[in-house]
């Protein structure tokens, strides 16, 4: 994944369902306008995520796989989710978010993650 620096896990606490345990992070301009544009599918498979903060609204621009998006608020409480978007599309900018997870695609729904579940992220440092 480029543009990555740490590794960590998302946690869906409400649900006791990892979102991800291979959890990088986008926290520069640079790294949060990369993304995953031109990311290999098979290298952001079941398990991958990356978190992008700070984060209100995604793209999926020159993508060339679905993703789910997962917005947290402050707490990491989640107040929107995108699934299965689609390359090449713009999802709405929420202002309560600020910070996006991006998944595979189907993730939300085999976690039976929803709007108001919160969310335990951990990453390493550098």
């Amino acid at each position: 994944m480029a543009g990555a620096v740490s590794d960590g896990y998302a946690l869906n606490r409400t649900r006791h369902a990892y979102l991800a345990t291979e959890l990088k992070v986008a926290d520069t301009y640079w790294k949060r306008l990369r993304g995953l544009m031109a990311a290999d599918p098979q290298g952001f498979r079941n398990g991958h995520g990356l978190w992008i903060v700070p984060c209100r609204g995604i793209h999926t621009f020159a993508m060339r796989f679905p993703i789910d998006a997962v917005y947290l608020d402050r707490n990491k409480v989640v107040v929107h989710l995108e699934e299965n978007m689609k390359p090449w599309r713009i999802a709405p900018v929420r202002i309560r978010a600020r910070s996006v997870l991006e998944l595979p695609g189907n993730t939300v729904s085999a976690t039976g993650t929803v709007v108001g579940d919160e969310i335990e992220i951990s990453v390493a440092d550098e």
